[in-house]
C-alpha cells in the first residue's frame, strides 16, 4: 500500500515482559510494564496464551477494581465471570466481556476447562476524573452480536467497539471513544482503517508480519506504537496476518495507580484502599 501523508507511522515497537497475574496465570504484557508504563488512555495490554492448564487453570479469583475498564476478548477457551454486583457471563472463544469498574467492583474469572488452549487479550482503558466514581456496569457481547466487516481488499474486520465500514460494535464506552477491532488479513493483504486524528493508536501483531505504511514489517508477538493521523495502512506478509488495532481519545490527566486501582491522585488512592478494606466496593 503506498505510503501516504494522512497514514500513520511506526514510532516503536514493544516486544513484551512475561508476567504473572491472578492465581499465577502466565501472560505476555505489552502496555502496563516499565517499557511502557501506559499509554494514555490504555493502562494495560496483556496477551494469555497457552495449552498447559497448570498455567491457568487457578484463574483470576474475587480482585477489586476502582477507576477504569477492564476489556477481556477471548481466541479460544472458556472463563466464566462473576462479580459483587449481581452479574455472571461465560466468556466462550469469539466473545467480549466490557466492565466498567467505575467506584469499585470485585470480581473473579475462573477457567470452565480443564485442557486445551486458553487464548485471549485482557485491556485496561482509563477512565476520566469524573467518571472514575460512576456507577459499576457489565456488557457481555456473545459471538453472534460481534459484527464483521469484510473489504473491497479481502480483509476481515471484526469490530469490537468503535466503527468500521459503516458498522459500530456492540461494546459501548464513552469518553475515550475508543476502537477496538480484530482484523485478519490473507497473504500480501491490505486495509486501510481510519482513525481519529489525535487519538493514541496502536498496533499488535499475534499471527503473521505486517507492514505499517511501508515500515519495517512488525512482528508475531511485536506491539507497534504509532504517529498521529487519520488512517492505519496495514499490509501483510506472505503467510498473512492478523493483529488487534487499537486507537482512543487521551484524557491528558494525572494518573496514580496501585494494582487494581488507577485514579488521579495518591489521596484518592488511599481512599480507594480505605473503601475496599471496609467493604464498601
Amino acid at each position: 500500500m503506498a505510503a501516504n501523508g494522512n497514514n500513520r507511522r511506526v514510532v516503536r515497537t514493544i516486544e513484551g515482559t512475561p508476567a504473572t497475574d491472578g492465581a499465577g496465570v502466565k501472560l505476555n504484557r505489552l502496555i502496563g510494564m516499565q517499557a511502557l508504563p501506559d499509554l494514555d488512555p490504555f493502562l494495560m495490554l496483556d496477551e494469555f496464551r497457552s495449552d498447559d492448564p497448570d498455567a491457568y487453570i487457578a484463574g483470576f479469583p474475587n480482585h477489586p477494581h476502582r477507576g477504569f475498564e477492564t476489556v477481556t476478548y477471548m481466541l479460544a477457551g472458556r472463563m466464566r465471570h462473576g462479580d459483587n454486583q449481581g452479574n455472571s457471563g461465560l466468556l466462550v472463544a469469539g466473545s467480549l466481556q466490557w466492565m466498567t469498574a467505575g467506584r469499585g467492583i470485585v470480581h473473579s474469572e475462573m477457567p470452565e476447562q480443564e485442557d486445551g488452549l486458553m487464548w485471549g487479550f485482557q485491556l485496561w482503558i482509563n477512565l476520566p476524573a469524573a467518571e472514575k466514581m460512576t456507577a459499576p456496569r457489565y456488557q457481555d457481547v456473545p459471538p453472534d452480536d460481534i459484527q464483521t466487516v469484510t473489504t473491497d481488499s479481502g480483509a476481515s474486520v471484526k469490530i469490537l467497539a468503535g466503527s468500521f465500514g459503516g458498522i459500530t460494535g456492540a461494546a459501548r464506552s464513552g469518553t475515550t471513544d475508543p476502537l477496538y477491532l480484530d482484523v485478519a488479513l490473507a497473504a500480501n493483504g491490505t486495509v486501510s482503517v481510519p482513525v481519529s486524528a489525535g487519538y493514541t493508536a496502536v498496533v499488535y501483531v499475534f499471527e503473521g508480519t505486517i507492514d505499517i505504511d511501508s515500515a519495517d514489517p512488525v512482528r508475531r508477538g511485536q506491539l507497534a506504537v504509532l504517529s498521529d493521523g487519520r488512517r492505519i495502512a496495514l499490509t501483510a506478509g506472505d503467510a498473512g496476518a492478523r493483529a488487534l488495532v487499537l486507537a482512543g481519545r487521551p484524557l491528558n490527566e494525572p494518573i496514580a495507580k496501585y494494582g487494581p486501582f488507577v485514579m488521579n491522585t495518591e489521596a484518592e488512592l488511599h481512599q480507594a484502599v480505605a473503601d475496599f478494606q471496609a467493604g464498601r466496593f
